[in-house]
């Protein structure tokens, strides 16, 4: 069995999400640039329709609340949340509470 050094999680779409406080968002032509002062990890978010997701994340009740917000289509959710899993995954957004 060969186990791949980056694979990814399921994401949960249907959680709340935010952008992690220590991380800072830099826009730039091809989407932009995520860095996490803690950690010190620099991400490339490659459209802009990402950055737009990520930036977002905390004005929605959910992952999926928030893609269809900024109009990713239905088909595209799993492109997405592939993204998303890898941010989680370095920490850049973080799970939240829901009131």
């Amino acid at each position: 069995m060969t186990v791949t050094p980056h694979a990814v999680e399921a994401f949960d779409l249907d959680a709340a999400w935010a952008l992690a406080p220590q991380v800072a968002i830099r826009p730039e032509p091809f989407g932009a640039l995520a860095y996490h002062f803690g950690t010190r990890r620099l991400s490339f978010l490659k459209t802009p329709t990402l950055r737009s997701l990520v930036e977002s994340l905390a004005a929605y009740p959910s992952g999926r609340a928030a893609c269809l917000a900024v109009g990713i289509a239905s088909e595209e959710l799993p492109q997405y949340a592939r993204s998303l899993s890898v941010l989680a995954g370095t920490s850049m957004i973080i799970r939240r509470e829901t009131p």
